[in-house]
């Protein structure tokens, strides 16, 4: 199955804040927030910050990195051929870097999976979501841009 990743991050070669997958089918969505870093750039402060919890309560989870990144390989270990989708490079990166867990380790995800860069261009999350800068919202945003084609 596919899912449309969004993360929000404190800024470029910021700190991961919070993480998004929203699967191409089903309302089974993912949503983690991280604890916050000491010092917040004044952006995501004014447009992020105040959004991180605009989620159904069932889903928002305050987490730290590792039990993200093993609530992250949990949400998708049902699946034997996941494609996290994204429309922006950074996400991606993010994302990758909190399944590592340690030197040398990572989340569970032997599973395996495929990351997808698409361009979007003409679409913009913040135009396109009901909460923008919100992880879960602007991945939501990203699936129905996408499975509009």
């Amino acid at each position: 199955m596919r899912y449309f990743l969004d993360t929000e991050f404190n800024g470029f070669g910021g700190t991961l804040i919070s993480v998004a997958l929203v699967p191409e089918h089903g309302d089974q969505e993912f949503y983690v927030s991280l604890p916050l870093p000491d010092e917040i750039e004044p952006w995501v402060a004014k447009h992020v910050i105040p959004y991180l919890r605009h989620v159904p309560p069932g889903i928002d989870l305050e987490l730290n990195r590792v039990e993200a990144a093993d609530h992250v390989a949990a949400y998708l270990e049902g699946d034997s051929d996941p494609v996290i989708i994204a429309d922006w490079p950074e996400d991606l990166a993010h994302f990758c870097a909190l399944l590592v867990t340690g030197p040398g380790k990572m989340a569970g995800v032997d599973f395996g999976l495929r990351l997808e860069l698409i361009n979007a261009a003409g679409f913009s999350a913040a135009a396109n979501s009901r909460v923008p800068h919100n992880a879960l919202h602007d991945a939501r945003a990203l699936r129905d841009f996408y499975m509009a084609d």
